[in-house]
């Protein structure tokens, strides 16, 4: 882990009794879901983000989905669970959303997004991160859903 990652989640630690997080599962036509890759932290990942202050779930996934990947949705996205990811700290919260009627090009961020890309779910990057393996078994091949990230 970074140092910059590092002081990022300590600032989180400090600023935020418990953290709330966003992941867009976005599925095209062909089947592939949508993956990036972050310039600060490790793996490919959903898009997704914190959820601010004031915030709904719903319109944090859909801004942080336009931000990260060029892509807006076209319908609101269907909430598949709630995880708790215990990785950096014991109070992160995931909610995952699920999209397949979306529109626009693919346009990465700058200076956040170091890549972006379509992959069938039987072929995953392989620094593709344990998260979004898991998550793609329980929305694909209907494995038991964790409670855990």
């Amino acid at each position: 882990m970074s140092i910059k990652t590092q002081l990022y989640h300590i600032w989180f630690l400090l600023s935020r009794p418990m953290t709330l997080g966003v992941r867009a599962v976005v599925i095209d036509d062909q089947n592939r879901v949508l993956l990036v890759r972050h310039t600060y932290v490790n793996g490919w990942h959903f898009p997704g983000g914190g959820v601010d202050s004031g915030e709904t779930c719903q319109d944090a996934v859909l801004r942080e989905l336009e931000e990260e990947t060029g892509l807006s949705a076209r319908e609101a996205g269907r909430l598949f669970g709630l995880y708790l990811n215990r990785k950096v700290t014991k109070r992160d919260h995931v909610a995952v959303y699920i999209f397949s009627n979306f529109s626009g090009n693919l346009k990465k961020q700058a200076g956040e997004i170091a890549e972006l890309g379509w992959f069938a779910p039987n072929d995953l990057p392989a620094e593709t991160t344990q998260g979004v393996r898991d998550r793609l078994a329980e929305i694909t091949k209907g494995a038991a859903i964790s409670k855990y990230w």
